[in-house]
């Protein structure tokens, strides 16, 4: 019990001290970036550093299974260095069980990882994106699904408008049983406008058989006209439509199946949404097995002199493996392959490949 504290500790330290620098690194290139996105406005120093600081949990969500692998193989180095790997075998520790108790450690504090950071990097990111917008005074449109159906937003220069719609295509161009609400800043809610649907063109929207209410009359139902096609101005795309539903960070992990299920009732495709529910169900298992994989690749004895090959080959393991696990998001969310195994295989995988290779070390 005493080996298996000492080596959570060291990977406790290395992890520390590998993730400050990490941290680092990712807020001073996001400054940059976000100081050449902003060129052309008049943003202060307090300005760039709040987006990049809201944007930082998101960077290091990302790279954490790096982060882990390069603190495993900091530690694994430094027990081939100072021989550490050569008296713990010559006292007869077997180093796949010694490494039992340290990996579900790491198992269930990548569990707690994932719970915390989860809805961090969400808030971070709805918060990113609404200061973004501001700063560079784009347009305010919004996309929100209840269980009632698609609600939309879309500001000009005299008002809002608000959008509803029953259900809609995947393409997110045509919407059905669609409500129109027009708000003015002075007058309030001027105009009501119902159509069986609506189609997103470019620059507006055109409705069929609509009916519209002036909110303004004194009887708005006996004012009410039909048409049988109308169109609306908006600076909407069917990518800004589709793109509010993309960014699936900014839905916390326990929201997600509601959400899924909400997006598929509305008749939009929710294969990126299930993609990422199951790679964040999937991630304390990818972390487990990219630390196993950097020990066993990184300790050895030291007499041997290839620290340096090895400490490249675990890096170049861990590239591959980021680069690998990216593909099979692709791969998931395009519909190429099932999404449980695009998102559960390479971890599983990886957990067997590093035990494999302690086992290995053992025997050697």
């Amino acid at each position: 019990m005493i080996l298996e504290r000492y080596l959570l500790a060291r990977l406790g330290a290395s992890f520390l001290m590998v993730t400050g620098v990490f941290l680092g690194m990712l807020l001073l290139l996001d400054m940059v970036e976000q100081m050449r996105r902003l060129a052309g406005q008049s943003v202060s120093f307090g300005q760039v550093l709040r987006l990049s600081s809201l944007n930082l949990p998101e960077g290091f969500y990302e790279i954490a299974p790096l982060v882990l692998m390069l603190s495993a193989l900091w530690v694994g180095l430094g027990w081939s260095r100072s021989s550490e790997f050569v008296v713990i075998r010559a006292t007869g520790r077997s180093l796949p069980r010694l490494m039992l108790l340290p990996v579900l450690v790491v198992l269930v504090a990548s569990i707690g990882f994932v719970a915390v950071m989860n809805p961090l990097v969400a808030s971070a990111s709805r918060e990113y994106g609404r200061s973004l917008a501001q700063l560079r005074d784009g347009p305010t449109s919004a996309v929100a699904l209840v269980e009632e159906g698609l609600w939309l937003r879309q500001a000009d220069s005299q008002g809002q408008t608000v959008i509803h719609a029953t259900t809609a295509e995947a393409t997110g161009t045509l919407l059905r049983d669609v409500t129109f609400l027009v708000f003015h800043e002075v007058d309030g809610v001027s105009l009501r406008l119902q159509a069986q649907t609506a189609q997103l063109r470019p620059g507006q929207w055109l409705l069929q058989e609509v009916k519209i209410w002036n909110l303004s009359a004194l009887n708005p139902e006996q004012s009410a006209e039909y048409l049988a096609e109308k169109s609306v101005a908006t600076d909407l795309t069917p990518e800004q439509i589709r793109d509010s539903f993309a960014q699936v960070r900014a839905i916390p992990l326990a929201q997600l199946p509601a959400f899924i299920a909400t997006l598929e009732r509305a008749g939009f495709a929710a294969l990126p949404h299930r993609m990422r529910l199951n790679m964040e169900l999937a991630l304390p298992v990818m972390l487990c097995g990219m630390m196993i994989l950097a020990l066993a690749l990184s300790v050895h004895h030291m007499r041997a002199g290839t620290a340096g090959l090895r400490a490249l080959i675990t890096i170049l393991a861990g590239f591959s493996l980021f680069f690998l696990r990216n593909f099979a998001q692709v791969l998931g969310e395009s519909g190429q392959i099932p999404v449980v195994l695009a998102a559960w295989g390479l971890p599983v995988a990886t957990v067997l490949l590093a035990w494999g290779l302690l086992l290995n070390l053992e025997e050697g």
